[in-house]
């Protein structure tokens, strides 16, 4: 016998009417199979605000629903800009105590900052660790014209994820 398999890519997102074929049709798969998993919640019932930037409290906040928002009772607080009713509170003491982030400071976490390509980096690598995976692959940074700019901080974790094709650049730089 024969069988003929057809795949279609989504170009609009099923949830968020803001994510369409005008919008960003490239992200709709990845916007609801993240909604639908509980990992992202949009920023309104029916909008997903694609224009946004993701700030370090959100992209925690993302890693510690994949981890399946384990409790942090106990957990002391050491960031001055991290408040209980916040809505990233639990999700910054995991990570912060698991060793998946560090502060921007000792007392500070910064969460409402746009988090940077080497912060995205560094997170993941350190979340990879955290959950045991293979984080040895490694590949260099001298194929990209701004590798000097990279901070020391993110130089093993970019080339971690330039390994892992989990950044690839533009235009011959990582930005």
């Amino acid at each position: 016998g024969e069988l003929t398999v057809r795949v279609a890519s989504k170009t609009a997102s099923s949830v968020f009417s803001d994510v369409n074929a005008r919008t960003c049709s490239w992200a709709a798969n990845a916007v609801d199979f993240m909604n639908e998993y509980g990992l992202v919640k949009g920023t309104g019932t029916s909008t997903f605000g694609w224009k946004g930037s993701m700030t370090r409290g959100d992209f925690v906040l993302i890693l510690y629903r994949n981890a399946g928002s384990p409790s942090v009772y106990g957990v002391s607080n050491p960031f001055t800009d991290v408040k209980s009713t916040d809505y990233y509170y639990e999700a910054v003491l995991w990570a912060y105590r698991n060793n998946v982030v560090n502060g921007t400071s000792t007392t500070t976490f910064s969460p409402n900052a746009n988090v940077t390509r080497e912060q995205m980096a560094a997170i993941l690598y350190r979340y990879a660790q955290y959950k045991k995976y293979n984080t040895a692959a490694s590949s260099s940074l001298n194929g990209f014209t701004d590798h000097a700019s990279v901070s020391g901080y993110a130089t093993a974790s970019l080339e971690w994820a330039v390994a892992e094709k989990l950044v690839n650049g533009s235009a011959g730089k990582l930005m």
